[in-house]
Protein backbone atom coordinates (compact mmCIF):
# COMPACT_ATOMS: atom_id res chain seq x y z
CA UNK A 1 0.00 0.00 0.00
CA UNK A 2 1.21 3.35 -0.75
CA UNK A 3 1.19 5.63 1.88
CA UNK A 4 -0.25 9.13 1.64
CA UNK A 5 2.17 12.59 1.14
CA UNK A 6 0.21 14.58 3.39
CA UNK A 7 1.98 17.72 3.03
CA UNK A 8 0.45 17.52 -0.61
CA UNK A 9 -2.90 17.29 0.95
CA UNK A 10 -2.96 20.34 2.88
CA UNK A 11 -0.89 23.09 0.73
CA UNK A 12 1.08 26.11 2.20
CA UNK A 13 0.64 29.31 0.38
CA UNK A 14 2.69 32.15 0.22
CA UNK A 15 2.18 35.72 -0.09
CA UNK A 16 4.04 35.73 -3.23
CA UNK A 17 2.03 32.63 -4.48
CA UNK A 18 -1.22 35.08 -4.14
CA UNK A 19 -2.82 35.68 -7.31
CA UNK A 20 -4.39 39.01 -5.36
CA UNK A 21 -1.07 40.16 -3.85
CA UNK A 22 2.13 38.72 -5.57
CA UNK A 23 4.36 40.67 -3.30
CA UNK A 24 6.74 39.00 -0.78
CA UNK A 25 6.41 40.81 2.48
CA UNK A 26 3.20 43.43 2.40
CA UNK A 27 0.59 44.08 0.27
CA UNK A 28 -2.61 46.07 0.26
CA UNK A 29 -5.90 45.45 -1.94
CA UNK A 30 -9.30 46.72 -2.77
CA UNK A 31 -12.49 44.56 -3.46
CA UNK A 32 -15.50 46.38 -5.56
CA UNK A 33 -17.84 43.82 -5.48
CA UNK A 34 -14.83 40.84 -6.32
CA UNK A 35 -14.47 37.32 -5.98
CA UNK A 36 -11.86 36.70 -4.39
CA UNK A 37 -9.46 33.69 -4.28
CA UNK A 38 -11.64 31.51 -6.67
CA UNK A 39 -8.49 29.18 -7.44
CA UNK A 40 -8.82 28.49 -3.45
CA UNK A 41 -12.47 27.34 -3.73
CA UNK A 42 -13.12 23.89 -1.60
CA UNK A 43 -9.43 23.42 -1.22
CA UNK A 44 -8.51 22.94 2.61
CA UNK A 45 -5.46 25.11 2.99
CA UNK A 46 -3.04 27.20 4.80
CA UNK A 47 -1.51 30.40 4.94
CA UNK A 48 1.74 31.49 5.96
CA UNK A 49 1.27 35.01 6.11
CA UNK A 50 -1.36 37.34 8.11
CA UNK A 51 -3.97 38.48 6.35
CA UNK A 52 -6.75 40.94 7.53
CA UNK A 53 -9.89 41.35 5.93
CA UNK A 54 -11.98 44.38 6.67
CA UNK A 55 -15.19 43.42 5.07
CA UNK A 56 -18.00 46.41 4.31
CA UNK A 57 -20.18 43.88 2.08
CA UNK A 58 -20.35 39.86 1.61
CA UNK A 59 -21.91 36.96 2.64
CA UNK A 60 -19.43 34.63 1.48
CA UNK A 61 -18.99 31.49 3.92
CA UNK A 62 -15.93 30.29 5.06
CA UNK A 63 -14.02 27.72 7.83
CA UNK A 64 -11.41 28.83 9.94
CA UNK A 65 -9.51 26.07 11.91
CA UNK A 66 -13.16 23.61 11.69
CA UNK A 67 -15.04 26.55 12.57
CA UNK A 68 -18.00 27.98 9.70
CA UNK A 69 -18.18 31.83 9.35
CA UNK A 70 -20.36 33.95 7.29
CA UNK A 71 -19.05 37.02 6.22
CA UNK A 72 -20.71 39.70 7.45
CA UNK A 73 -20.95 43.76 7.01
CA UNK A 74 -18.87 45.99 8.67
CA UNK A 75 -16.50 43.49 10.30
CA UNK A 76 -12.85 43.00 10.60
CA UNK A 77 -11.26 39.34 10.22
CA UNK A 78 -7.80 38.18 11.15
CA UNK A 79 -6.13 35.23 9.88
CA UNK A 80 -3.36 33.79 11.05
CA UNK A 81 -0.09 32.21 10.10
CA UNK A 82 -0.96 28.10 9.36
CA UNK A 83 -4.75 28.12 10.38
CA UNK A 84 -6.81 25.88 8.48
CA UNK A 85 -8.89 27.67 5.80
CA UNK A 86 -11.42 26.83 3.39
CA UNK A 87 -13.57 28.84 1.73
CA UNK A 88 -16.92 27.37 0.23
CA UNK A 89 -18.69 30.33 -1.62
CA UNK A 90 -17.71 32.20 -4.46
CA UNK A 91 -19.33 35.12 -4.04
CA UNK A 92 -18.58 39.35 -4.46
CA UNK A 93 -17.12 41.28 -1.76
CA UNK A 94 -16.41 44.48 -0.79
CA UNK A 95 -13.84 45.63 1.35
CA UNK A 96 -9.81 46.09 1.66
CA UNK A 97 -6.96 42.94 2.74
CA UNK A 98 -3.91 43.69 4.36
CA UNK A 99 -1.29 41.11 4.17
CA UNK A 100 2.32 40.60 5.74
CA UNK A 101 4.36 38.21 6.81
CA UNK A 102 6.18 37.24 9.78
CA UNK A 103 9.41 38.12 8.15
CA UNK A 104 7.96 42.12 7.32
CA UNK A 105 7.42 42.00 11.43
CA UNK A 106 10.83 41.91 11.89
CA UNK A 107 11.80 44.38 9.92
CA UNK A 108 12.99 48.08 11.99
CA UNK A 109 10.24 49.63 13.80
CA UNK A 110 8.04 46.36 13.14
CA UNK A 111 9.65 44.08 15.04
CA UNK A 112 6.85 44.78 18.47
CA UNK A 113 4.01 44.01 16.82
CA UNK A 114 4.86 40.62 17.20
CA UNK A 115 3.59 41.41 21.01
CA UNK A 116 0.52 42.82 20.40
CA UNK A 117 -2.62 40.74 21.87
CA UNK A 118 -3.95 40.71 17.91
CA UNK A 119 -1.47 39.04 16.72
CA UNK A 120 -0.69 36.67 19.62
CA UNK A 121 -4.45 36.04 19.22
CA UNK A 122 -4.86 34.06 22.68
CA UNK A 123 -8.18 33.53 22.24
CA UNK A 124 -8.35 32.21 18.86
CA UNK A 125 -10.69 34.72 17.80
CA UNK A 126 -11.22 35.54 13.98
CA UNK A 127 -13.64 37.85 14.02
CA UNK A 128 -13.99 41.73 15.14
CA UNK A 129 -17.63 43.45 15.45
CA UNK A 130 -17.11 47.32 14.17
CA UNK A 131 -19.30 50.13 15.09
CA UNK A 132 -19.84 52.94 12.85
CA UNK A 133 -17.19 54.92 14.50
CA UNK A 134 -14.73 51.68 14.29
CA UNK A 135 -15.81 51.91 10.80
CA UNK A 136 -15.02 55.11 9.84
CA UNK A 137 -11.47 55.12 11.30
CA UNK A 138 -10.69 51.83 9.38
CA UNK A 139 -11.48 53.01 5.76
CA UNK A 140 -9.43 56.11 6.74
CA UNK A 141 -6.14 54.36 7.94
CA UNK A 142 -6.53 52.02 5.26
CA UNK A 143 -6.54 54.54 2.83
CA UNK A 144 -3.62 56.16 4.18
CA UNK A 145 -1.97 52.83 3.85
CA UNK A 146 -3.45 52.19 0.13
CA UNK A 147 -2.10 55.88 -1.25
CA UNK A 148 1.64 55.43 0.35
CA UNK A 149 1.79 51.64 -1.07
CA UNK A 150 1.37 53.06 -4.82
CA UNK A 151 4.02 55.66 -3.89
CA UNK A 152 7.08 53.73 -3.79
CA UNK A 153 9.95 56.19 -1.87
CA UNK A 154 12.33 55.99 0.52
CA UNK A 155 9.76 56.68 3.31
CA UNK A 156 7.40 54.22 2.26
CA UNK A 157 8.43 51.68 4.51
CA UNK A 158 8.87 53.65 7.63
CA UNK A 159 4.89 55.06 6.92
CA UNK A 160 3.07 51.82 5.76
CA UNK A 161 5.08 50.22 9.26
CA UNK A 162 3.75 53.62 11.22
CA UNK A 163 -0.23 53.60 9.66
CA UNK A 164 0.29 49.41 10.08
CA UNK A 165 1.30 49.79 13.95
CA UNK A 166 -1.62 52.45 14.49
CA UNK A 167 -4.08 50.19 12.50
CA UNK A 168 -3.04 46.84 14.32
CA UNK A 169 -2.76 49.10 17.83
CA UNK A 170 -5.93 49.89 17.04
CA UNK A 171 -7.71 46.40 16.16
CA UNK A 172 -5.69 45.00 19.67
CA UNK A 173 -8.04 47.10 21.61
CA UNK A 174 -11.23 46.04 20.31
CA UNK A 175 -9.88 42.26 20.48
CA UNK A 176 -9.37 42.74 24.39
CA UNK A 177 -12.69 44.74 24.99
CA UNK A 178 -14.61 42.06 22.91
CA UNK A 179 -12.90 38.69 23.79
CA UNK A 180 -12.02 40.26 27.37
CA UNK A 181 -14.56 37.94 29.33
CA UNK A 182 -13.62 35.14 27.59
CA UNK A 183 -10.23 34.84 29.49
CA UNK A 184 -8.90 31.56 30.29
CA UNK A 185 -9.81 29.79 33.30
CA UNK A 186 -7.74 25.90 33.82
CA UNK A 187 -11.03 24.47 32.41
CA UNK A 188 -10.89 26.38 29.02
CA UNK A 189 -7.25 25.99 29.01
CA UNK A 190 -7.23 22.45 29.31
CA UNK A 191 -10.13 22.23 26.12
CA UNK A 192 -7.71 24.30 24.02
CA UNK A 193 -4.53 21.93 24.97
CA UNK A 194 -7.40 19.08 23.96
CA UNK A 195 -7.81 20.71 20.62
CA UNK A 196 -4.11 21.19 19.57
CA UNK A 197 -3.66 17.68 20.73
CA UNK A 198 -6.25 16.36 18.30
CA UNK A 199 -4.89 18.49 15.70
CA UNK A 200 -1.71 17.18 16.22
CA UNK A 201 -2.17 13.45 16.75
CA UNK A 202 -5.54 12.32 15.44
CA UNK A 203 -4.20 9.81 13.18
CA UNK A 204 -2.69 7.70 15.67
CA UNK A 205 -4.62 8.40 18.25
CA UNK A 206 -8.34 7.95 18.73
CA UNK A 207 -8.94 7.23 22.83
CA UNK A 208 -9.66 9.86 25.11
CA UNK A 209 -7.19 7.90 27.34
CA UNK A 210 -4.68 8.41 24.64
CA UNK A 211 -5.03 12.01 25.10
CA UNK A 212 -5.46 12.37 28.79
CA UNK A 213 -1.70 10.61 29.06
CA UNK A 214 -0.32 13.25 27.02
CA UNK A 215 -2.01 16.22 29.21
CA UNK A 216 -0.93 14.39 32.44
CA UNK A 217 -4.62 14.46 33.92
CA UNK A 218 -6.95 11.22 34.49
CA UNK A 219 -9.68 10.52 31.39
CA UNK A 220 -12.34 10.74 33.76
CA UNK A 221 -11.57 14.21 34.34
CA UNK A 222 -10.71 15.31 31.10
CA UNK A 223 -14.07 13.64 29.33
CA UNK A 224 -15.48 15.65 32.33
CA UNK A 225 -14.09 18.75 31.91
CA UNK A 226 -14.67 18.46 27.88
CA UNK A 227 -18.59 18.13 28.45
CA UNK A 228 -18.68 20.79 30.85
CA UNK A 229 -16.79 23.58 28.43
CA UNK A 230 -17.77 22.36 25.05
CA UNK A 231 -21.27 20.59 25.46
CA UNK A 232 -19.47 17.21 24.01
CA UNK A 233 -18.40 14.06 25.02
CA UNK A 234 -14.37 14.10 25.26
CA UNK A 235 -15.07 11.35 22.24
CA UNK A 236 -16.89 13.13 19.36
CA UNK A 237 -13.62 16.07 18.99
CA UNK A 238 -11.86 13.30 18.13
CA UNK A 239 -14.65 11.45 16.13
CA UNK A 240 -15.29 14.65 14.71
CA UNK A 241 -11.68 15.40 13.88
CA UNK A 242 -11.38 12.23 11.90
CA UNK A 243 -14.55 12.67 10.39
CA UNK A 244 -13.63 16.01 8.84
CA UNK A 245 -10.11 14.65 7.75
CA UNK A 246 -12.18 11.60 5.70
CA UNK A 247 -14.70 14.24 3.82
CA UNK A 248 -11.04 15.97 2.85
CA UNK A 249 -9.70 13.27 1.58
CA UNK A 250 -12.96 11.56 -0.09
CA UNK A 251 -14.06 14.33 -1.97
CA UNK A 252 -10.20 15.98 -2.40
CA UNK A 253 -8.35 13.19 -3.68
CA UNK A 254 -8.57 10.14 -5.31
CA UNK A 255 -7.00 7.94 -2.89
CA UNK A 256 -8.71 4.48 -2.00
CA UNK A 257 -11.03 3.79 0.45
CA UNK A 258 -8.36 1.80 1.96
CA UNK A 259 -5.45 3.92 1.70
CA UNK A 260 -7.69 6.73 3.31
CA UNK A 261 -8.52 4.28 5.99
CA UNK A 262 -4.65 3.40 6.74
CA UNK A 263 -3.61 7.23 6.90
CA UNK A 264 -6.11 7.87 9.36
CA UNK A 265 -5.25 5.31 11.46
CA UNK A 266 -7.46 2.47 11.10
CA UNK A 267 -6.74 -0.93 10.87
CA UNK A 268 -8.72 -1.70 8.02
CA UNK A 269 -11.41 -0.02 5.80
CA UNK A 270 -14.03 -2.15 6.75
CA UNK A 271 -13.38 -0.63 9.95
CA UNK A 272 -13.23 2.41 8.83
CA UNK A 273 -16.33 2.52 6.94
CA UNK A 274 -18.41 1.68 9.57
CA UNK A 275 -17.02 4.57 11.73
CA UNK A 276 -18.09 6.40 8.81
CA UNK A 277 -21.50 5.31 8.34
CA UNK A 278 -22.43 5.25 12.08
CA UNK A 279 -20.78 9.28 12.06
CA UNK A 280 -22.79 10.45 8.89
CA UNK A 281 -25.16 8.17 7.76
CA UNK A 282 -23.80 7.35 4.63
CA UNK A 283 -21.20 5.28 3.66
CA UNK A 284 -17.50 6.84 2.74
CA UNK A 285 -18.12 5.69 -1.19
CA UNK A 286 -22.06 6.92 -1.15
CA UNK A 287 -20.01 10.30 0.61
CA UNK A 288 -17.62 10.25 -2.31
CA UNK A 289 -20.16 10.13 -4.99
CA UNK A 290 -23.18 12.42 -3.92
CA UNK A 291 -20.57 15.11 -2.92
CA UNK A 292 -18.97 14.99 -6.97
CA UNK A 293 -22.31 14.80 -8.22
CA UNK A 294 -22.98 17.90 -6.11
CA UNK A 295 -20.13 20.29 -7.33
CA UNK A 296 -20.16 18.88 -11.18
Amino acid sequence: MNIINRDQQVPVYTLAQDPIFQEKLFSIARFEGTLTHQSELLIPHRKDYYLLVFARRGDSRHWVDMTPYLTKDNTFYVFAPNQLIVKEEPKPMWGTAVAFTSEFLTLQESASLRKLPLLQNPQNAHELRLSNEDVLFMEDILEKIQVEYTRPSEWQQRMITAYLTVLLTYLSRLYTRQYESDSFSNDKLLLKKYQAAIEEHFRELHQVSDYAALLHVSAGYLSEVMKAQSGQPAISHIHERLVLEARRMLFHTQHSLKEIAFDLGFSDASYFSRFFKRETDLTPAEYRTSTRKMYQ
